[in-house]
């Protein structure tokens, strides 16, 4: 089916992807609580005998690691991976066991950021999440934490779960937390109220953001925003609220909060210049070049290049910034080494110093919008 255009179509949806947070999936001493993960494995076992095709992105290796390994919530990078390593195993035993009650499979899918970096990796998951839903399996998605550095990794499985939503071609995302919704304030502060539908950015200009979330996540509501502006902003819509409503969610009742599509289905070289792509430095643009890239759909000359910053080659992803902040990413035509003496001539300025054929900086075939909002505060 086409994208759900409203919260009542969702109960329609063919194909859908599921994310759940470490913080539905942990008790209060940190460790993976069992009980909950079966209610999830229940809700998403009857939407499957119902004929729709789930993909799960499931967030709490570590926290199934901490019990084995006698630890509280590591602190850095290696040890981190290691207690993922040893928690992912155990995490995909129970949903292994969990789905088999309900006569069902599920396939583990580990994915870095470089599987969505290097295009043909793109393809090549794409691949297998199709090949996983047609053999009937429930793909169980996370970011392979184990491999992962700080320098190339999704940092949250929020932002995982919206890539994911377009590798495997979704009808929609839901992403499932420890609140009900987005609320307007902190949820726990008295007078703040749910917000029952976004529709554009303009619905979000009110609604104050802060911190990271859990103690077990890496996420929070900033990285629930983003992941349903990159969501939305591709075609597809957005149910957030909590685990306990997942399934009134997936019939299409009105719980949490609804985020409508905002633009149309992206290409996947798009899609991964505006949010998988590994950013080399930026350029800053004028006021008039930010128009032409954005509005106007058109080529990043070097007239409207003001400066740049960082080391990169030709081919590099680059994020240009205007004079109200980032615009757009692009694959630039110019090493950093080059581009200095051309800020700001025009064409014919370039053929004069010697430049016969001069090139757009960032030809707008490689150009993708990045559409952000300040949200904490």
């Amino acid at each position: 089916m086409n994208a759900p255009t409203s919260r009542s179509d969702l109960a329609r949806a063919r194909r859908i992807v599921v994310k759940v947070g470490s913080s539905s999936l942990t008790g209060a001493d940190g460790r993976l609580d069992v009980a909950a993960l079966r209610d999830l494995v229940s809700v998403l076992a009857t939407a499957r005998r119902a004929g729709r095709q789930v993909v799960l992105v499931s967030s709490g290796a570590i926290a199934a690691g901490l019990g084995p390994l006698g630890l509280g919530r590591p602190r850095d990078l290696a040890t981190a991976q290691a207690t993922a390593s040893v928690g992912q195993g155990l995490l995909v035993a129970r949903y292994t066991a969990a789905f088999a009650e309900h006569d069902l499979t599920v396939g583990q899918v580990l994915l870095t950021a470089g599987d969505l970096i290097r295009r043909q990796h793109y393809a090549n998951a794409q691949r297998a999440l199709e090949r996983l839903l047609a053999l009937g399996v429930v793909p169980v998605v996370n970011e392979n934490d184990t491999v992962a550095t700080d320098e190339v990794r999704f940092g949250d499985n929020d932002r995982l779960a919206a890539l994911v939503s377009h590798l495997a071609r979704a009808d929609a995302l839901v992403l499932l937390t420890d609140v009900d919704g987005l609320y307007d304030g902190p949820p726990s502060q008295p007078g703040t109220r749910l917000v029952p539908e976004v529709t554009s950015p303009a619905d979000l200009a009110a609604v104050e953001v802060t911190g990271r979330g859990s103690d077990i996540g890496t996420g929070g509501m900033v990285t629930k925003l983003d992941a349903a502006s990159i969501a939305t902003g591709s075609g597809i819509p957005v149910v957030l609220t909590s685990a306990p409503n997942a399934s009134r969610a997936l019939a299409g009742d009105d719980v949490g909060t609804w985020f409508a599509v905002t633009g149309r289905r992206t290409s996947a070289r798009r899609l991964w210049l505006a949010h998988a792509a590994q950013i080399r430095g930026r350029l800053h643009i004028d006021a008039g070049a930010a128009r032409a890239v954005t509005d106007g759909k058109r080529s990043l000359l070097a007239a409207g290049v003001t400066g740049l910053d960082g080391e990169f080659e030709a081919g590099d992803a680059v994020e240009l910034v205007g004079p109200d902040g980032v615009v757009a990413r692009g694959l630039v035509a110019y090493g950093s080494a080059e581009l200095p003496a051309m800020l700001g001539k025009s064409s014919a300025q370039l053929r004069e110093d010697g430049d016969a054929l001069p090139r757009a900086v960032v030809h707008r075939d490689d150009l993708a919008q990045v559409h952000r909002r300040a949200l904490a505060r």
